[in-house]
């Protein structure tokens, strides 16, 4: 297959594109750096696109059969200012209207458009169980997740099959929110955050590449499809896990005031709850290869 692939160089992207590169598959990486323009050494070709401007050449998606669309500022990456989560909305829904636009423009456009969501979706939802048949939440995140997914409606109207990857938290060492983490794990500096009793929706970078190429494979599943481990655990259970993984104790728990200071609005996310489960995923037969938490702070290392 020819696949496009926005956010290729973030965590997840870049896993994602040696997964497929490593099966013989044909990876076009849509870049906004010109230096990453052309063939790129591991065999993928990157194309220039400008979210920001809705510029993105409609060739470039000729003879694509499917585009993952991961691109978007980080939501941990910077403290919630106004321009900051000005850049998280409009990087994620301007970016998916470009993309649909050149998408619908092609000759022949792509069977699937798998463009990412996330669990935010759902607001802070306590200790209930949620799957993808729930509503939106209220909150910042729930409303950018809305527009963004909404931002591609356009293709599912012209016959496109779309798909929303409502992502959890990412355990991995290598990047992302648990990059964050592991480096104070090692040390011995890590423990729970405010309660501990808030649910943490995960999955393992292995689980989460494996579930976006059964997106595109699997013609059956269309609309919100929830990418998380299904068995979410507590903020505090992860913490032993990542322990116990690591061998490190975790005896420095961070306050909830504290974490309010510190991250600003952000730290709702922090000591929310998201109790999500991938019911679509388990119904359409994935097998996950960390379905538990030790599982997935294991392999997370």
């Amino acid at each position: 297959m020819r696949i496009a692939v926005t956010g290729s160089s973030g965590l997840i992207g870049s896993a994602l594109v040696r997964s497929l590169l490593s099966d013989g598959h044909q990876v076009v990486r849509l870049v906004r750096h010109r230096r990453a323009v052309g063939p790129q050494p591991d065999g993928s070709v990157g194309i220039g696109w400008s979210p920001e401007l809705g510029q993105l050449d409609q060739a470039a998606l000729t003879g694509t059969d499917a585009v993952v669309h991961l691109a978007g500022a980080g939501v941990g990456d910077r403290r919630w200012t106004d321009s900051y989560k000005r850049a998280i909305h409009d990087s994620r829904v301007g970016g998916t209207r470009t993309l649909v636009t050149a998408l619908l423009a092609a000759d022949k456009a792509p069977a699937v458009l798998v463009s990412g969501s996330a669990v935010g979706y759902y607001g802070q939802t306590g200790d209930r169980v949620i799957d993808e048949s729930a509503p939106p939440g209220d909150d910042f995140l729930a409303r950018v997740c809305v527009e963004w997914e909404g931002a591609a409606r356009p293709a599912a109207e012209a016959g496109v099959r779309v798909v929303h990857p409502r992502t959890g938290l990412v355990l991995s060492s290598q990047g992302g929110a648990g990059g964050r983490l592991f480096p104070l794990f090692k040390l011995g500096l890590g423990g729970r955050l405010g309660s501990g009793e808030q649910f943490w929706s995960f999955i393992s970078l292995v689980d989460q590449v494996a579930a976006l190429r059964f997106l595109i494979d699997h013609q059956e599943l269309s609309g919100p499809v929830n990418l998380t481990a299904p068995e979410p655990v507590t903020n505090r259970e992860l913490t032993a896990a990542l322990g116990r993984a690591l061998g490190r104790p975790t005896p420095f728990p961070v306050p909830e005031a504290v974490l309010r200071v510190a991250l600003g609005e952000m730290a709702v996310e922090v000591v929310g709850s998201h109790r999500v489960v991938p019911r679509k995923l388990l119904d359409a037969g994935f097998r996950f290869a960390h379905p538990t938490v030790d599982a997935a702070a294991l392999a997370a290392r």
